[in-house]
């Protein structure tokens, strides 16, 4: 008999069988359920896979169940399940100790297990999900490797792994402790999908990214034609900007992956031309918001199969923000959802490194409980879209191919496009696994635990799975609305603002090697708060007076204000006679830099060399250390352009705001492009951000000396200016 989750009730050998939805996750404790005489058949919805699969048991009479909670039956389970126990009911009354695996045999069994098999086996073939997922269970913890490198890199490596042992683990269970008939349709399912579904789909993804971005190479030549564009200096041709709008417009329509590439690209001008990079920069994303239906299933199961409606007081259904990867939500948690985290207990992260490393912040243990969440505090909610994973894999697939056959051309060589492939396939998995940057921001806050003008969302790891972030909502000014005002908010306010943000970012770079590898306006934020002198003890320290409320009501009676910029400049000129400060909050940790040993005393004997201006020692040093020093075009002719382009800004007036170490950097980004001088791309990431902070850091203060500000944290620590308080 096949059975049905639509039957109230159905009768097998004179015995009434019942069938009841249990309320509760299928964690809960069956042995507090009561049971009637007769057999009971009890369902527990849950979102397996996203398929309507239902978590089973069968108790005769008023049996009790020693296990609490188990494993994702497959359908031949369920069914295998219910007959084994219903023939076992009559031959003995004793306690039971159910499992799903290595039932005992009977005649009921193979022909069940058949039926059973064969219908989990259809969707194994057509749904990547199905078999990709080892367990439904949502695993919290996720502790770094030691033997890694890096504290991301251990990360990345502990995720992998553990996504590996979940997909081993299904198809072993699948492919083992079953019967031979079910092993051999699973066994047959998972080859079909291996060798015939999986290459199908991939090559038909080939096919479409083919009819994208082959125009896009028959296109090619138009860079050689046209006038030369003066804005670039003349070495640009009009027809040239005209195709980098073509490969940009591309891109979007090519979905996450591409868009993502090229914003990857764009940091990268140390390969590609400089124009390229400031085209590809302005890449948005076209992704489609999921269905709200999606993400009530992909929420519901990240909180254990508890309901939706039970987990939420308050949920806006319109996303705050949509991206290539995932979406945000703001919502209030139910005090129903807060008591089940509760019950788990406090969360200790281990956001420890390998003592090998040499690191100044070594290992540190933090334990997330201070400031308890409460019912009526908002929070973000980000949920990755489904089936972004499979995409984005079968996507790197498809890169792997063109980087390969690209390498083959021996004038290409140079690029190492198979290691660059390599590097984003690291950097989109890494945004794969959102318990990544839940530790990522308690790392952050961890290590400017001490700071009040610094604030990083507090994440709750509790509530955290690979598909779903819950971290703390930032009510807060954004920071390209303060760039907007173009210097007229106060010249005190805005270098303060600027300060902070600049200091931040040293620290990051210097101290704890720990950097924000995204930091653009968009995810920086600022609001206001007042201190206050308080005496602990027999020391003074300065702490915030100002609390929550009055916080968010500043930032909501800015926001009011709307696009009136003189009203903006009244209002925040005010706010600083009042004694009011900036607190600069930085938000989407998804991505981090962090360099090893060997890159970090390479960037540290480099900026030794470009402080005392020797230019030509910089440039043997680049070229030396670089990843492949016999790919260099004549060293010697590159260390004497870096030696000339440190001399000149060297005769320049040594004032503030007369040295850019951004024009520096990016003019030496030039000759690296010229030469072949390939470097590491943790070292040009962070190169990329030393030239966005200095942006932003001009446009608040055109004063800003980063350079002179970099030296200073070198020789005598931070703050690096007055106005950091």
């Amino acid at each position: 008999m096949l059975f049905s989750s639509r039957i109230p009730h159905t009768r097998v050998n004179s015995h009434e069988i019942k069938f009841h939805y249990l309320p509760k996750p299928y964690g809960c404790d069956l042995r507090q359920i009561q049971f009637a005489p007769q057999f009971q058949f009890i369902i527990a919805p849950v979102d397996v896979m996203n398929k309507g699969i239902y978590r089973s048991l069968v108790l005769p009479g008023r049996w009790s169940v020693s296990r609490s909670t188990f494993s994702a039956p497959s359908r031949s389970h369920i069914l295998a399940g219910v007959f084994q126990l219903r023939h076992y009911s009559y031959q003995k009354q004793h306690n039971y100790e159910h499992s799903w695996s290595n039932p005992k045999k009977s005649h009921w069994f193979i022909p069940l297990g058949v039926i059973g098999a064969s219908l989990t086996t259809g969707y194994s073939v057509i749904d990547n999900e199905t078999i990709k997922v080892a367990t439904d269970t949502s695993i919290h913890g996720l502790t770094p490797d030691e033997n890694a490198d890096t504290f991301e890199s251990g990360l990345f490596q502990a995720s992998q792994n553990e996504e590996k042992e979940q997909f081993d683990a299904y198809r072993r269970e699948r492919t083992t402790n079953r019967n031979i008939f079910a092993r051999a349709l699973y066994s047959l399912g998972f080859f079909l999908h291996d060798y015939i579904w999986d290459p199908l789909v991939t090559v038909g993804r080939f096919v479409e990214l083919s009819a994208i971005f082959l125009p896009v190479l028959l296109a090619s030549p138009i860079c050689w034609f046209g006038r030369k564009d003066k804005q670039t200096g003349g070495h640009i041709r009009s027809g040239a900007i005209i195709w980098f709008r073509y490969l940009r417009w591309s891109a979007e329509r090519a979905g996450a992956s591409f868009i993502k590439l090229g914003q990857w690209a764009a940091s990268r001008t140390d390969i590609f031309p400089k124009e390229m990079c400031d085209e590809l920069q302005d890449l948005h994303s076209n992704a489609k918001a999921h269905s709200f239906h999606k993400t009530k299933k992909i929420v519901s199961k990240s909180f254990g199969g508890m309901p939706f409606e039970d987990i939420f007081d308050e949920f806006e259904e319109k996303p705050l923000g949509v991206g290539a990867i995932a979406q945000v939500y703001i919502a209030k948690l139910s005090s129903k959802a807060l008591e089940a985290a509760r019950k788990e207990g406090d969360m200790e992260i281990n956001l420890g490194r390998s003592n090998q490393t040499g690191q100044l912040l070594d290992r540190i243990l933090v334990t997330e409980h201070e400031d308890p969440l409460t019912s009526n505090q908002y929070v973000a909610i980000k949920v990755l879209h489904p089936q972004v994973e499979v995409k984005i894999l079968r996507d790197l697939k498809i890169m792997r191919f063109f980087a390969n056959a690209i390498n083959i051309i021996p004038t290409m060589e140079w690029l190492s496009l198979p290691d660059e492939v390599e590097q984003f396939s690291i950097l989109m998995r890494l945004q794969l696994d959102l318990r990544i940057e839940a530790l990522n921001l308690a790392k952050f806050r961890a290590n400017f635990h001490k700071r009040l003008d610094i604030h990083f969302p507090k994440p709750y790891i509790n509530f955290s799975t690979r598909d779903v972030l819950v971290e703390e909502f930032v009510h807060a000014v954004p920071m390209s609305k303060l760039l907007s005002l173009d210097q007229n908010f106060g010249k005190n306010l805005s270098k303060e603002v600027s300060d902070k943000g600049l200091d931040a970012f040293l620290k990051m770079l210097i101290l704890d090697n720990f950097v924000h590898a995204d930091l653009h306006p968009g995810n920086m934020m600022v609001r206001f708060y007042k201190n206050e002198l308080f005496k602990h003890e027999k020391e003074y320290k300065i702490v915030k007076s100002s609390n929550e409320q009055e916080t968010n009501r500043i930032t909501n009676e800015l926001l009011k204000l709307g696009n009136d910029n003189d009203a903006w400049c009244k209002k925040l000129e005010q706010l600083y006679d009042d004694g009011y400060h900036a607190e600069i909050c930085f938000l989407d940790v998804g991505l981090i830099t962090e360099l090893n040993h060997r890159d970090r005393v390479n960037f540290i004997d480099l900026f030794k060399a470009l402080s005392e201006f020797d230019g030509y020692k910089a440039g043997e040093l680049m070229a030396e250390r670089s990843r492949t020093p016999e790919t260099v075009i004549n060293k010697e002719i590159f260390a004497l352009k870096v030696e000339k382009l440190v001399d000149r800004m060297k005769k320049r007036t040594f004032t503030l705001g007369n040295v850019s170490i951004g024009d520096l950097l990016d003019q030496v980004l030039g000759m690296v492009r010229t030469h072949h001088v390939r470097m590491e791309g943790d070292f040009i990431t962070v190169i990329v951000a030393i030239l966005l902070l200095e942006g932003i850091g001009r446009q608040l203060d055109p004063e800003l000396d980063l350079f002179a500000r970099f030296v200073y944290a070198l020789m005598f620590g931070f703050p690096t200016a007055n106005s950091i308080y």
